[in-house]
């Protein structure tokens, strides 16, 4: 459970930091990151991260990929984590 912790909050941290870099490189006409590449970081459990990163840099804020995929993202991961930490800790029910 510890790793775990770690790699979110590494995860996050990586994906907030992406979303920053790539609306500066918007800003700047240089190379982008690929969409891609911003919603895969979210789905390996940077969605926190990432719509944290799309608000505080209103970067892809307009995309509804983002703007709706991201939070559902969230959504299913939030779930996921319960129904995984109700298994651990209630085995039996």
């Amino acid at each position: 459970m510890k790793y775990f912790i770690i790699y979110i909050i590494t995860i996050n941290i990586i994906a907030f930091i992406m979303y920053g870099r790539d609306k500066r490189k918007a800003i700047q006409g240089a190379f982008r990151t690929p969409e891609r590449v911003l919603i895969g970081v979210a789905i390996i459990g940077g969605s926190v991260g990432a719509y944290a990163g799309m608000h505080m840099f209103h970067h892809k804020t307009k995309h509804a990929k983002f703007f709706i995929g991201v939070p559902l993202i969230i959504i299913v991961q939030a779930i996921s984590f319960f129904l995984a930490l109700k298994a651990h800790l209630l085995p039996g029910l």
